[in-house]
C-alpha cells in the first residue's frame, strides 16, 4: 500500500524542485528580496533553497510566489500518494457549496451575537452598523519605535506643548479592513476602549453579509469564554461545539478549515486569566498551525500578555482623528437630534482638554452620553474626568464581567490612583510630559515599599514595580509606552487631573496650605491653567485658593507705571453698556488696549459698544501698517454701522474719513512721516480718542508688556475659576469680581485666613 504524505507540518524541496525554484528566482533581485516581499524571515527562504525542511505554510507561500506547483517542488518518497486532505484541497469539488450552506445556517446567530452593542449607560442596545466608525491601523507598534524624548517633543517646550502632541503619530494610518486583507494572520493591539472588539464584530458582520471575504465563514470566539469552557477543549473541539446547534457536523467544519474557508476572529487575549494563559496560547498556536490557510484576526490590549506568535503580524489601533470623531458623533445623534453633532464638535473645539478624551472611542461614547442630556459639558470638568477615569479603572471591565488578575499583593485601585497622583505631580512640576521607564519604576518602587508587608529587597522591588507599571498600562491604559522605554500619560488631561487631585488630597491642613501656595506660584505659567481650574473645582470651598490667586494677580502689576492704564480700563468700562459683568468688560478693554487676543466671544447684536470699539481698533491697527486692504474695509464698515446706532456724530466723522481713505495701490508701507496713509491714520486716531476714548499710546517696555500679558491671562484664569462651578462663599465671590483689574490700593500685609 502506498504511503500517504502531506499531513506533516514541514516540507522540503527536492533536488529537481530546487533547480526549478532557482530558475523562477531570476524574476527577483535576490533571495532576501523574495523574503521581504513574503514578509518572511530570510533564514526560512535560505532553508527552502538549501533543501532543508520548512513549515508547510511557508513552503506553500514560497512556491505560490514563485508561481510553481508546490507538489512538483516538494521532496516526496517515490511510493507516496497525496493525503486525502491534500486531494480535497486540490479538487475543491463541493467546498463552495458547503461554504454557502454553512454561512446560511449560522447567519442569524452571527448577526445576533455581533450585530448589536451596548456600553456604559446606554438605555438599550444599538445596531453595530448604526454607530460603527471605521478604525485606522498603525502597522508599526508605537511603543516599539526607538526614539528619544527630544525626538518625541519635536521642538516643543513645556510652555507651548501641543495638547495632542502626546499621541502624535507620524506614520501612515491604514484602514482596518485593508490591514486584514494584507495579512492572513493578524494581532490587533490597542489601549482599553480603543474599539478592538467592535472592529472584530464589524469584521464578523461584514463577512456574514458577504461584504468581506464572502467565500469564507466567520467564526467569532471570545477567548475568555474559550479559556473557561468546561473540559478545557482545544479550539477545534470548542468550535465544533459552537457550530453543533446549527446542524454543522464536525466533518463539515474540518472540511471548511482544511480548505481555508473560515475567518477566525479571536477576541480579547488580555481577558484570559493568568492561570489559563499558557494553555490558551498553545491552543491558538496549534490551531493556527494546523489550519494555516484560514484568515486569523486576534485582539489584545497593549502590554497585557507575554506571548510569541511567529506567524502573526502585530498592528495597533490608531486613536480617532477629527474626521472619525465627527463621523461617530453624526451617527450617534442622527436619529435623536441631527443638530447636536455640530454642537458637540463646536464644544470640543472650545475645550481642548475634553477633546483629547474624544480620541478614545470609549471615552467619546461617554462624552456623547453626557452631551445628549444637556447639549453641553459640565462646568466642573473634574467631575467629567473622574467619571472617565472610573470607567477605565473599573467600570469597563466590571460591566463585561471581566475580572483582571491582581498584581503585587492585591494593590487596590485606590492605591493605583494615589500612585498616579504622585507621579503626575512630580513630573508635571518638572515640565515632563514624557518619562523613562526606569524613572517610573523608581516612583512605583518608592511608593509600594511603604505598603504593608512590602518587600524591601531592591531586586524584588524592581520586579514588583515592573508588574505594577504593566498593570496600569494594560488594564487601564492610563500610562502608555510612546517609544521603547519611554512613557507618558495617555492624555495630558489625565496628568493634569491627577496633579490637581494630589494637591486637593494633601493629607493635613498645613500640607494643603503649602500645596496651594506652591500652585499659586505658577499662576503666570499657562500650562498650569487646567490644574488651577480642576483644583478649584475639587476644593470645598475654594476660598483660600482664590484669595491666594487674587493676591498673586495683583502683585504682577504692583509697579506704579501700570496704574494709569488700569485707571483708564476702569473708567472706560463704566462708560459702555454691555450685557456682561464689569470685570469681563475690563478684561476686554485691557486686551484691546494692548493688542492681546480678545478672548470674549460676545454677541455682536447684544454688545454694540464692545463691537464698535473692537472694529475701530482693528481698522486702526491695519491703517498703522498701511494695510488698507479687505480686512481694513470690513472692520471700518462695521465701525460705521455700529456708530450709526450708537453715536451719530462719530458716524459723520467716520463717513468723512471714509471718503478720504488712501488708495491701497499707491500707499507704501515704508513711506515717511508725510505719507497720505500716515496722515489719515492720525485723523482716525483723533476721532477715536474724542468720541470713544480709545487709541491711546501705552509706551511699555517688552518686560512690562510681558508682565501685563501675564496679568491679563491670570485675571482671565481667576474669572474662569469663578465661572467653573467651583464652590466659593458668596461674599468672597462678589469681592473678587468687583476688584478684578482695578487700580491697586496699597497691598495688604496680612495673608488670607488658612483653609
Amino acid at each position: 500500500m502506498a504511503k500517504q504524505v502531506g499531513v506533516g507540518r514541514s516540507l522540503k524541496a527536492s533536488t529537481e524542485g530546487i533547480n526549478r525554484a532557482n530558475g523562477a528566482l531570476l524574476r527577483f533581485p535576490s533571495k532576501e528580496h523574495l523574503a521581504d516581499e513574503l514578509q518572511m524571515s530570510r533564514s526560512t527562504v535560505q532553508k527552502f533553497f538549501a533543501g532543508k525542511p520548512v513549515q508547510r505554510e511557508y513552503f506553500h507561500k514560497i512556491c505560490e510566489k514563485l508561481e510553481l506547483p508546490w507538489q512538483d517542488i516538494a521532496d516526496f518518497p517515490k511510493d507516496a500518494e497525496p493525503a486525502p486532505a491534500e486531494e480535497a484541497l486540490d479538487t475543491g469539488t463541493d467546498i463552495d457549496a458547503l461554504v454557502r450552506e454553512v454561512r446560511e445556517k449560522v447567519r442569524d446567530t452571527i448577526q445576533e451575537g455581533c450585530g448589536t452593542m451596548r456600553v456604559l449607560d446606554m438605555s438599550q442596545p444599538i445596531g453595530l452598523n448604526e454607530i460603527y466608525t471605521a478604525v485606522n491601523i498603525l502597522e508599526k507598534i508605537t511603543g516599539n519605535q526607538r526614539r528619544e524624548i527630544p525626538d518625541l517633543l519635536q521642538g516643543c517646550t513645556p510652555e507651548n506643548f501641543d495638547r495632542l502632541g502626546l499621541s502624535k503619530v507620524t506614520q501612515e494610518r491604514v484602514p482596518g479592513l485593508q490591514a486584514v486583507e494584507k495579512y492572513s494572520k493578524l494581532i490587533v493591539l490597542g489601549k482599553p476602549g480603543a474599539g478592538k472588539t467592535t472592529f472584530l464584530k464589524h469584521l464578523a458582520i461584514q463577512c456574514n453579509g458577504g461584504e468581506f471575504q464572502a467565500n469564507r465563514v466567520p467564526i467569532f470566539i471570545p477567548l475568555k469564554d474559550f479559556a473557561e469552557a468546561e473540559g478545557q477543549p482545544d479550539l477545534l473541539k470548542y468550535t465544533t461545539q459552537l457550530f453543533a446547534p446549527y446542524s454543522v457536523a464536525e466533518a463539515e467544519l474540518q472540511h471548511l478549515l482544511r480548505h481555508g474557508k473560515a475567518v477566525i476572529l479571536l477576541d480579547g487575549l488580555d481577558e484570559v486569566r493568568n492561570k489559563d494563559n499558557d494553555r490558551v496560547l498553545k491552543r491558538i498556536r496549534d490551531f493556527s498551525d494546523q489550519f494555516y490557510r484560514n484568515q486569523f484576526v486576534m485582539t489584545c490590549r497593549i502590554a497585557a500578555r507575554e506571548y510569541t506568535f511567529d506567524k502573526f503580524t502585530e498592528v495597533e489601533v490608531a486613536d480617532f482623528d477629527d474626521r472619525q470623531i465627527a463621523e461617530f458623533a453624526q451617527k450617534w445623534f442622527q436619529a435623536k437630534d441631527p443638530a447636536k453633532p455640530e454642537k458637540l464638535i463646536e464644544k470640543l473645539e472650545e475645550h481642548q482638554p475634553i477633546k483629547e478624551l474624544a480620541t478614545n472611542p470609549l471615552l467619546l461614547t461617554l462624552l456623547c452620553l453626557v452631551f445628549e442630556e444637556s447639549a453641553d459639558f459640565p462646568s466642573n470638568r473634574s467631575e467629567l474626568y473622574k467619571e472617565g477615569l472610573d470607567i477605565l479603572l473599573k467600570k469597563w471591565d466590571a460591566k463585561r464581567g471581566i475580572e483582571r488578575d491582581k498584581v503585587y499583593k492585591n494593590i487596590s485601585l485606590q492605591r493605583k490612583e494615589d500612585l498616579l497622583c504622585q507621579i503626575a505631580l512630580t513630573t508635571f512640576e518638572r515640565g515632563d510630559y514624557f518619562f523613562k521607564q526606569k524613572e517610573l519604576e523608581q516612583h512605583i518602587a518608592g511608593y509600594i515599599r511603604n505598603l504593608p508587608d512590602a518587600q524591601t529587597d531592591p531586586e524584588a522591588l524592581q520586579v514588583d514595580s515592573e508588574a505594577v507599571l504593566k498593570s496600569i498600562e494594560a488594564q487601564h491604559g492610563l500610562l502608555v509606552e510612546r517609544a521603547r522605554g519611554i512613557y507618558s500619560f495617555s492624555h495630558l488631561t489625565f496628568q493634569e487631573y491627577f496633579t490637581a487631585r494630589k494637591i486637593f488630597t494633601s493629607s493635613e491642613p498645613q500640607a494643603l496650605e503649602k500645596a496651594l501656595q506652591s500652585l499659586v506660584s505658577h499662576i503666570s505659567d499657562k500650562r498650569w491653567r487646567e490644574v488651577f481650574l480642576l483644583t478649584a473645582g475639587m476644593l470645598q470651598p475654594a476660598d483660600y485658593l482664590l484669595q491666594l490667586m487674587k493676591q498673586q494677580v495683583d502683585a504682577l502689576v504692583a509697579d506704579e507705571k501700570f496704574q494709569p492704564l488700569l485707571k483708564w480700563v476702569s473708567e472706560k468700562s463704566l462708560l459702555v453698556e454691555a450685557p456682561y459683568k464689569p470685570a469681563t468688560v475690563r478684561i476686554f478693554y485691557l486686551a484691546l488696549a494692548l493688542d492681546f487676543t480678545v478672548d470674549l466671544n460676545f454677541s455682536r447684536d447684544r454688545a454694540f459698544s464692545l463691537d464698535l470699539d473692537r472694529a475701530l481698533t482693528r481698522a486702526f491697527k491695519r491703517a498703522l501698517a498701511c494695510n488698507f486692504d479687505n480686512a481694513f474695509d470690513s472692520a471700518f464698515e462695521r465701525a460705521i454701522t455700529r456708530a450709526h446706532k450708537l453715536a451719530p456724530e462719530l458716524e459723520r466723522s467716520l463717513q468723512q474719513l471714509k471718503a478720504q481713505v488712501p488708495d491701497p495701490t499707491k500707499e507704501n508701507k515704508t513711506a515717511g512721516q508725510g505719507s497720505t496713509g500716515q496722515a489719515w491714520t492720525e485723523q482716525l486716531k483723533a476721532v477715536m480718542l474724542e468720541h470713544r476714548n480709545i487709541g491711546h499710546d501705552w509706551p511699555f517696555s517688552k518686560p512690562q508688556q510681558k508682565a501685563l500679558k501675564q496679568y491679563h491671562d491670570a485675571n482671565k484664569l481667576l474669572q474662569d475659576c469663578l465661572k467653573s462651578d467651583c464652590y466659593v462663599t458668596r461674599d468672597l465671590r462678589e469681592q473678587i469680581e468687583k476688584t478684578l483689574l482695578l487700580p491697586l490700593l496699597p497691598l495688604p500685609e496680612n495673608h488670607p485666613p488658612r483653609p
